[in-house]
């Protein structure tokens, strides 16, 4: 398994070593040890999972403190195009994203620590998006901003029409950047 440093300090791209022949693949999906070796001391607290049909854009969604989260992302069918953006206040990055297509045949994952808005768009039918969390979800805890904020100017309509993109209500009515209020 490899780590390597996106261009957001602390947001890792976790890369696992594909053992493949005739019959299928194996790959460690998570190691506490390598985590360990490269700074990360993470002790996860749950696993979830989500099916979603084409053109589905989840996010733009953090958990505040004392419920902040880190997650380690990836797919398991399908392919998406995911989104971190670091909301640390105190970070030379703040308010910038980063994106990476997570699908199933570059088994490709991203470490997301506390501190940053997660959000990400279904790129084929039937996709199965599963992630690890470091702490649990709380309601009342909940923050984010509104996916398509012009501050934000995060490139969605790559690979899909911004008219095929399936939307919770939820995620409709999140605030703007400019007036988010970071907890981090």
């Amino acid at each position: 398994m490899k780590l390597t440093e996106s261009p957001i300090k602390d947001l890792m791209i976790v890369e696992p070593k594909i053992w493949a022949d005739e019959r299928g693949y194996f790959y460690e999906s998570f190691s506490a040890k390598i985590f360990s070796d490269a700074g990360i001391q993470v002790s996860f607290v749950q696993d979830n999972q989500s099916l979603s049909q084409k053109g589905t854009l989840r996010g733009l969604h953090a958990q505040a403190p004392p419920f902040a989260q880190g997650k380690l992302v990836r797919v398991i069918k399908g392919s998406v195009l995911d989104i971190a953006v670091d909301i640390r206040t105190n970070s030379v990055t703040y308010g910038q994203h980063f994106a990476i297509e997570l699908s199933d045949q570059n088994h490709k994952q991203l470490w997301i620590p506390p501190g940053f808005l997660h959000g990400f768009l279904t790129l084929e039918e039937g996709t199965i998006f599963t992630y690890k969390v470091t702490n649990y979800y709380d309601k009342n805890s909940e923050i984010g901003v509104n996916w398509n904020d012009q501050t934000l100017n995060i490139n969605w309509c790559e690979k899909l029409n911004a008219n095929e993109f399936k939307l919770s209500e939820k995620d409709i009515l999140l605030g703007d950047f400019s007036s988010f209020k970071s907890p981090f």
